[in-house]
């Protein structure tokens, strides 16, 4: 049943993309300076989880590298590379200048001189999950050195410009903004279609797919992990068919996937935070602050931490209740 495991997989890019034209129009216009050897315009992507920004970032710079040839481009999730100096690294990898890099010995200092003296073609850099940085000066750095370009994905903009200092947020509030909405059924239904027809080898009804997608409510990360776990368990059965009841049997596994996902890439404070919601059930902000701070090493500030489980809340690890002082935490339903 399975012709193309890749397509099934999260991070799958396709080669055509399925109801995002307007974002790719305008993050291709933002990039556009860099075909005449200049650096594109800085670029903010926002929206909720599983609307497509991602594969639209990598889709639209993948498409620059075919029609520019001297472009260098890198990719950075700052969830899993969230301190300064990870992040810097994995910028400076993207033109081979780590070699000599020692991850315990080898300062800040010396990776933002290299950045500095970066002095090569146009450089287009994506920081996904960018509201995730520890340290946001580094896109005051990047945002100063030469021939560089940045494309920035987040949830939503109060959440990274609430981390800004004063001198950064002018800079980038001059930037292009994309704003992702999630898809409707029709919009995820089409995506599975495809999906379908270049990853199996079976025949699956519209109407079966539609309602996956209306299980999936707009993300398209839950759509596709139903349907790979549906196809999973039919290539196991030997099946030629993925029927309604098959989905509906999938739904679930597909579900914890997507949340098992997003929960291995939690940081360690986020983990932190976790695992005291899950212990207790649920929890109010002050002793949830009180617990991580007896439980961790240089515990992070209290606006930090909401922004961790205002991130972890997106991603349907935990639920928030309440408001202000009325506000709980307790882990999702299935996590």
């Amino acid at each position: 049943m399975i012709r193309d495991a890749r397509v099934l997989q999260p991070d799958f890019v396709p080669r055509e993309v399925e109801h995002r034209e307007e974002a790719v129009d305008a993050l291709s216009n933002a990039l556009a300076p860099v075909a005449r050897g200049e650096p594109a315009e800085t670029a903010l992507l926002f929206g909720p989880s599983g609307a497509g920004k991602t594969c639209i970032a990598q889709y639209t710079v993948e498409r620059l590298r075919e029609e520019v040839l001297d472009v260098v481009t890198q990719y950075v999730n700052c969830w899993q590379n969230y301190s300064r100096f990870r992040a810097l690294y994995r910028i400076l990898e993207g033109v081979g200048r780590t070699v000599d890099v020692h991850r315990q010995s080898t300062p800040k200092d010396e990776l933002l001189e290299r950045l500095a003296d970066y002095e090569g073609p146009p450089y287009v850099v994506v920081l996904d999950e960018v509201d995730q940085l520890e340290d946001t000066r580094i896109l005051y750095d990047l945002y100063r050195t030469q021939g560089l370009s940045m494309v920035c994905i987040a949830n939503r903009e109060t959440d990274l410009f609430a981390g800004l200092d004063d001198r950064l947020a002018s800079r980038l509030h001059s930037a292009v903004r994309v704003q992702f909405d999630k898809y409707g059924v029709e919009a995820l239904t089409d995506i599975l279609e495809a999906r379908v027809e270049w990853g199996l080898e079976a025949d699956v009804d519209r109407e079966a797919l539609a309602f996956v997608a209306d299980a999936a409510a707009g993300d398209a990360r839950v759509a596709i992990g139903i349907l790979r776990s549906a196809a999973r368990e039919a290539d196991r059965a030997g099946a030629d068919r993925l029927t309604r009841e098959r989905f509906e049997d999938a739904i679930p596994e597909g579900r914890k996937a997507v949340r098992r996902a997003s929960l291995d890439r939690l940081t360690p404070h986020q983990r932190t935070l976790y695992d005291v919601i899950a212990e207790c059930g649920e929890i109010d902000p002050g002793e949830l602050y009180g617990q991580y701070q007896e439980r961790v090493e240089e515990p992070r500030t209290r606006r930090t931490v909401r922004n961790y489980l205002a991130k972890m809340v997106q991603y349907d690890l935990v639920v928030a209740s309440g408001e202000n002082r009325g506000r709980t935490y307790r882990l999702a339903d299935g996590t």
